[in-house]
């Protein structure tokens, strides 16, 4: 994954702004990050695996419904991005992935809180739309021409 990135943000312009950063900075930065978190993991596997942990009881196995819930949401919001614009988007991956963390839990997924959590997504990515595309006049995909939402 690590790799992925890495060669992806090859691919970006490095021309440092103001600030001496250039917008390749950030990628560089989940790439070692990755790259640092894949050695360590490969280290612990080497070693036998994480030994201090609790094993599991009884028959431990993936929770592919949950998962499903969160991968939804995340291919949701990259399909839809450019469509239904960043707040819309964000606000349906937030609501997607936190019904199927709920699920894996054995909470309540109800559609109330689904539409609750779809409120919170808007709650939450609404802000961060305005903060980067009119505070710091980074271009997002927006709904509306108005570029307020």
């Amino acid at each position: 994954m690590a790799a992925v990135v890495a060669w992806g943000a090859a691919g970006i312009s490095g021309e440092a702004g103001y600030g001496g950063v250039g917008p390749n900075f950030l990628p560089w930065v989940v790439a070692v990050a990755l790259a640092i978190c894949g050695v360590w993991l490969s280290v612990q596997v080497w070693r036998g695996g994480f030994v201090d942990l609790p094993q599991p009881s009884g028959s431990a196995s993936a929770d592919w419904a949950s998962g499903a819930w969160v991968l939804a949401g995340v291919l949701l919001n990259a399909a839809l991005l450019t469509t239904v614009g960043f707040v819309i988007s964000c606000a349906l991956a937030f609501a997607l992935a936190t019904r199927g963390l709920r699920q894996a839990e054995g909470r309540s997924t109800s559609w109330r809180q689904s539409l609750l959590d779809l409120a919170t997504g808007v709650c939450v990515s609404a802000p961060v739309y305005w903060l980067f595309s009119v505070g710091l006049d980074i271009n997002l995909p927006a709904l509306l021409p108005t570029r307020w939402i």
